[in-house]
């Protein structure tokens, strides 16, 4: 054991009564907390992302081909299915699954209301896994029939408003060539994902009854949505389907799609950043203040040790080492503190939060490995950095004067 870290050992385990004590647990409770905060923060912050994501691509998927014209309506052009090439847009590596859709809009009336909405159409192959996580009452559409299936999904919002319950008959009225035309569909389940504006307008059913109001043929569709294992991958794998499908069709991302809500969570990023950096100071000027500290209490001994022929910079070491313990140990228990409410909110969800206004009931929390420990090294980095300017201080010290110091 070499000398710096013995004497530095001994400066913070000194017995009895010290000035610098109650620094010390200050600064330590100051570190842990600051780091606690960086933790949760980019927790809440990549969790709310996830969730959101999730959410947005539950409805549209994370890619939609559609016609390549500038109708923004809710019921674009139609396109051929053999202009799509789905079996060569599956095989695209990051490709979860490719699902055909339909879209009409419509109204749903009843004795008291009436109330907009979008029918999106589906076949028996689309993937409900978001859906039944969502679900609420009832059940998924059945439209493995071979007859057009009068089930519908609609979502708690609209079942508030409207009155209605699974197992209730609902009319919607769609208008074709200026003439209003009713279908009648029997509501088999009722989600709720927390997105309001996603909630409020859409119904799922069989895209035959579109195929059939519209007169269009079996290859006929509204557009083609693409899933995706992992939401990294949307730039690369949309510019792959691009150059996949027919010149006729176009390519969109959700991003694309709704850059509303994707340019409010890339500001949440800003905010989360601007947090990171004022805990990562403060961490840093709390080391300052610890060793600044330590130094005054212990300039009769750097008088004395300077005395007996040590270098200052050993000397520096024993306060850097001293003050790197109380660095490491208040990290130590940011990482427990900020781990175990992380940990605590995922499993039981104990802070809720307006579901109108922030689209999840919950704060959201995901945290890996890698962000823990760029945040812990970078933290760790300010702080031996910040060290390194008080440090200074102790060539400055005349060990004449130091020994006379009281």
């Amino acid at each position: 054991m070499n000398f710096e870290y013995f004497i530095s050992r001994r400066i913070r385990s000194k017995k009895g009564v010290s000035f610098s004590r109650p620094i010390i647990k200050v600064s330590i409770a100051g570190i842990s907390l600051g780091l606690t905060v960086m933790l949760i923060s980019v927790a809440i912050l990549q969790g709310f992302q996830k969730q959101v994501r999730d959410k947005v691509a539950g409805f549209g998927a994370h890619i939609q081909v559609t016609a390549f014209d500038s109708n923004n309506s809710f019921e674009p052009s139609p396109i051929h299915l053999q202009d799509v090439s789905i079996e060569e847009i599956a095989g695209i590596p990051g490709v979860a699954g490719v699902h055909p859709f339909c879209l009409k809009a419509g109204i749903i009336k009843t004795e008291e209301e009436i109330h907009g909405v979008v029918l999106k159409g589906v076949e028996s192959t689309y993937d409900w896994s978001f859906f039944s996580e969502k679900l609420v009452s009832g059940h998924l559409p059945d439209l493995s029939t071979d007859a057009p299936s009068g089930d519908v999904l609609i979502s708690s919002r609209i079942a508030r408003l409207l009155g209605f319950a699974p197992g209730d008959d609902l009319r919607m009225y769609f208008i074709i060539d200026n003439t209003a035309r009713g279908r009648k569909f029997r509501i088999s389940g009722i989600y709720d994902t927390g997105l309001g504006e996603f909630d409020e307008m859409y119904v799922f059913g069989d895209s035959r009854h579109i195929q059939r109001l519209n007169q269009w043929d079996s290859s006929m569709v509204s557009g083609v949505e693409v899933r995706l294992k992992y939401f990294s991958d949307i730039e690369k794998v949309s510019d792959q389907i691009y150059n996949t499908v027919s010149y006729k069709l176009n390519t969109q991302t959700i991003k694309q799609l709704y850059p509303q809500i994707f340019d409010w969570i890339e500001i949440q990023d800003i905010n989360v950043f601007i947090i990171l950096v004022l805990m990562a100071l403060v961490s840093g000027i709390t080391v300052i203040s610890t060793l600044l500290i330590l130094i005054l209490e212990h300039t009769r001994d750097i008088g004395l040790l300077k005395a007996l022929g040590a270098e200052t910079g050993s000397i520096r070491k024993i306060f850097i080492y001293a003050t790197g313990y109380i660095a490491g140990y208040g990290l130590l228990w940011g990482n427990v503190a900020a781990l175990g409410l992380i940990y605590l909110q995922y499993k039981t969800g104990f802070i809720p939060l307006p579901e109108e206004s922030y689209f999840v009931s919950s704060v959201p929390v995901t945290i890996g490995l890698p962000e823990i420990l760029i945040i812990n090294i970078a933290t760790l980095a300010v702080c031996v950095l910040m060290m390194l300017i008080p440090s200074l201080v102790i060539r400055f010290i005349v060990p004449v004067k130091a020994l006379r110091f009281e």
